[in-house]
């Protein structure tokens, strides 16, 4: 949320086309008014990119421009579009159409079906996996949960970049994509797939996409009828979308250009779904004249937070990194991001579970607090450690808030006060809203105190205890409101899927938290091997997992901590490889806290956890390389490295790099650039700190370690002896003496850093440009495992 987007609840409708403008920042207003021809949006995390738009939209509407029902505005889940329909309810612009994709499909092909194929449309199956276990039977394919989850995630992928079951297996090979089985073996599942479906008369997910492009391009008649009802798009995260996606966007579009695009290159995280960032990038390209606007103001995240996130891209590399936004906090300084090592995951539970303790003791509503990590299966531990810390939680991703058996008893007892109250004996004495909310659903379970616990009785109590608040915000607005307006406004949230905060932490992966922020976030699990996961092979791979790492960052508002274990079982033993899983989801129970295992001890301290402002640890591969004087185990993730307190590297990366706010006009096929955004003013340089216990240091030799001399080193011994030896080497040639190549610390810090690249190797205090134009490709190939080039013309 923008900082001037927090208002009440239910704020009051502007007045007039002008109103809708107020309060929007120069380069929002520029996407507001950029009414006619393609425009593009680049919005960074945080910059109020939704706002935007719809007040894009409203003002359209408002000023008489666009006509209500002729705009279909579509991005990418019905919790977006419930948010965006709200936006624009609260903006005057009703009667807009605000769907996913897949939801304004569904609308025209149930509408055309009758027309384009005759009878009725064919059922719609929920889940798809029954179908894929029926398929995987009449192959004679034993598949067990996981694969079957696979399985249907390699049809889902074919299906969305339009690839039938024979192409399957050149496909794959052409993505780069690592199959779960065979890719011959999934072809034939596939089409058995297909052909049980037909047998069944039954559609899926995507066939509502493919059979509404289908039809658009078979009945010329039927596409003029879809164009002539909406005559200008909208499409949020447009970086998310598939080839089906797009290919169905042009058929709505036709030969028009009254397109408006938004989104942010550096947030694709759903590669693994067919989505594709391309045609974002691509916009300019395919529509010359378009007006491309620069989002770069970020009103969520306090300076500190923003910093590490520009720092993480600007280690990025590929198409994506090449655009990516170098955003700029609005807000005030806040605390720096904590980052803290443990010995195995246990320890890190308990000791995220200490801290969010702290947090609410210290006033943090548990609703403002996120622990965000990889996969769901990390879930557990944390579910177990704030239970046994007594902190309230919610699952996010699982049953959603409307359709908790709970809060649909409860709308029902509302609903029935609305229309018969004057026979309720509980409402007799009460006459506020609020208070008569509060009658009401006394009889379902509420109670002033909650209760105590974390259990389903918990859970029950906070959904109720959200629907308490929000009459009391509701009354707060509307100071006339009745119980029967609150009925209606559950009733039009419910359809929208706006449900009201619940008062619990929330757990949630990744992928799942994307598009929503809290005010401090714990970051979970950033080790190898989880971030990125152990089955990212390729570059691209990598990259994403950078961009979904990034995605988590900027969630934070205020405060951020970081967190990973040398080991997942007590005693710091390695972790095995993750499960094959997605990760995308955020499923499981709903809040509901674990049973306690038989033997689990009450909470204890961390094992070994502390905080760390550590710097950069050695290359990767390598990762499971030994730590003098302990085991093999795991090291944080490669994506820290450099960007953690103290880190000269760190202050570098995030120095600049990125594309700057503003806006570019397409002019006849041509940009004409204007600069909106201020530039970041640069910082003075703070003082070198210790990259493992954070102390301010002074002596020249630690400074050069960037670590004090008795703190623990990391480095590579192999890494150490060959620079060594090949110093001795070059010193002899040149006749000189060896601290004139590098000095002891110099070396030191080289084999505990091992740089990659010649920018690495620069970071490092003691090489400066003229040792690196003379040694570097020497070092980096020591650092790479060799043992030097060693046979240089010495100058």
């Amino acid at each position: 949320m923008t900082a001037a987007t927090h208002s009440p609840l239910f704020p009051r409708v502007p007045d007039s086309a002008d109103a809708v403008l107020e309060g929007l920042d120069p380069e929002q207003r520029e996407v507001a008014t950029a009414l006619h021809g393609p425009v593009c949006v680049l919005a960074g995390a945080g910059t109020g990119k939704t706002r935007a738009i719809t007040h894009r939209i409203a003002y359209g509407v408002r000023a008489g421009i666009l006509q209500p029902s002729s705009v279909l505005a579509v991005t990418f889940t019905n919790r977006a579009a419930g948010e965006m329909r709200g936006r624009l309810r609260q903006l005057g612009a009703t009667g807009v159409q605000a769907r996913t994709f897949h939801s304004a499909a569904l609308r025209q092909l149930q509408y055309f079906w009758p027309k384009a194929v005759g009878g009725p449309l064919p059922r719609l199956i929920d889940r798809k996996i029954q179908l894929v276990a029926d398929a995987a039977a009449a192959c004679r394919i034993r598949l067990d949960r996981g694969e079957l989850r696979d399985v249907t995630a390699e049809i889902e992928w074919s299906k969305v970049t339009q690839t039938v079951p024979a192409d399957y297996p050149p496909a794959v090979a052409k993505a780069a994509r690592e199959a779960p089985r065979d890719p011959a073996e999934i072809a034939q599942l596939y089409a058995a797939y297909e052909d049980l479906k037909r047998e069944r008369g039954v559609i899926d997910f995507e066939d509502v996409l493919l059979l509404t492009v289908a039809v658009l391009q078979d009945r010329q008649d039927i596409a003029e009828q879809v164009r002539a009802q909406y005559q200008h798009f909208v499409v949020d995260e447009y970086q998310d979308v598939s080839p089906l996606q797009q290919r169905l966007l042009e058929l709505w579009l036709g030969d028009r250009e009254s397109l408006c695009v938004v989104g942010d290159a550096s947030q694709t995280i759903y590669s693994f779904t067919g989505a594709t960032p391309d045609h974002l990038l691509d916009f300019r390209t395919k529509h010359p004249g378009a007006t491309v606007v620069k989002l770069v103001r970020d009103y969520r995240s306090t300076p500190q937070v923003v910093r590490l996130a520009n720092g993480l891209l600007a280690q990025a590399h590929g198409r994506a990194a090449d655009h990516r936004l170098e955003l700029v906090s609005q807000r005030g300084p806040g605390p720096d991001p904590v980052f803290t090592e443990y010995t195995d995951e246990p320890a890190e539970a308990e000791g995220a579970a200490r801290r969010i303790g702290e947090l609410i003791g210290a006033g943090v509503r548990p609703s403002e607090i996120a622990v965000l990590f990889r996969t769901n299966s990390q879930s557990e531990i944390y579910e177990q450690a704030l239970a046994d810390a007594g902190v309230p939680y919610q699952l996010r991703g699982a049953e959603r808030f409307f359709d908790r058996p709970e809060v649909r008893k409860a709308g029902s007892a509302l609903r029935a006060a609305a229309r018969f109250g004057g026979n309720d004996s509980l409402l007799d004495d009460v006459v506020d809203l609020p208070s008569q909310v509060r009658a009401v659903l006394s009889g379902e379970g509420w109670t002033a105190q909650p209760p105590a616990g974390s259990g389903a009785v918990r859970e029950r109590w906070e959904s109720l205890a959200a629907l308490v608040n929000l009459a009391q915000d509701f009354a707060a607005a509307k100071p006339d409101a009745t119980l029967a307006g609150l009925v209606a406004e559950l009733d039009e949230r419910a359809g929208a899927q706006h449900a009201p905060t619940v008062q619990g932490v929330t757990l949630a992966s990744l992928h799942s938290a994307k598009g929503l922020e809290w005010d401090v976030v714990f970051l979970v699990g950033v080790a190898e091997g989880m971030m990125p996961i152990t089955y990212a092979k390729t570059d691209e791979q990598i990259e994403e997992e950078r961009r979904l790492l990034y995605v988590g960052v900027t969630r934070a508002r205020e405060r951020l901590h970081v967190s990973w274990s040398r080991g997942r079982a007590p005693g710091g033993g390695a972790h095995p490889p993750p499960p094959r899983g997605r990760g995308a989801g955020g499923g499981g129970a709903r809040g509901r806290a674990p049973a306690r295992r038989p033997g689990r001890a009450a909470p204890r301290p961390p094992r070994g956890g502390g905080d760390r402002g550590a710097g950069p640890r050695p290359p990767y591969p390598g990762a499971g390389a030994r730590r003098r004087g302990g085991g093999p185990h795991r090291r944080p993730s490669r994506f820290l490295d450099g960007l953690r307190s103290g880190s000269q590297a760190g202050r570098a990366a995030a120095a600049g790099g990125g594309a700057a706010g503003g806006v570019e006009r397409g002019v006849s096929g041509r940009a004409t650039a204007v600069s909106a955004a201020p530039a970041p003013r640069r910082r003075q340089r703070g003082p070198a700190r210790c990259r493992v216990c954070g102390r301010t240091l002074t002596d020249a030799g630690e400074m050069k370690l960037m670590r004090c001399e008795d703190c623990p080193s990391d480095m590579d011994e192999g890494v150490y002896e060959r620079l060594h030896d090949w110093r001795s080497e070059q010193a002899r040639r040149s006749g000189q003496p060896a601290f004139c190549v590098f000095t002891d610390k110099t070396l030191m810090a080289i084999a505990e850093t091992v740089p990659e690249d010649p920018p690495g190797l620069a970071r490092i205090p003691g090489v400066g440009k003229r040792k690196l134009d003379r040694y570097g490709a020497d070092v980096l190939a020591i650092c790479a495992g060799g043992d030097g080039v060693q046979d240089k013309d010495q100058d």
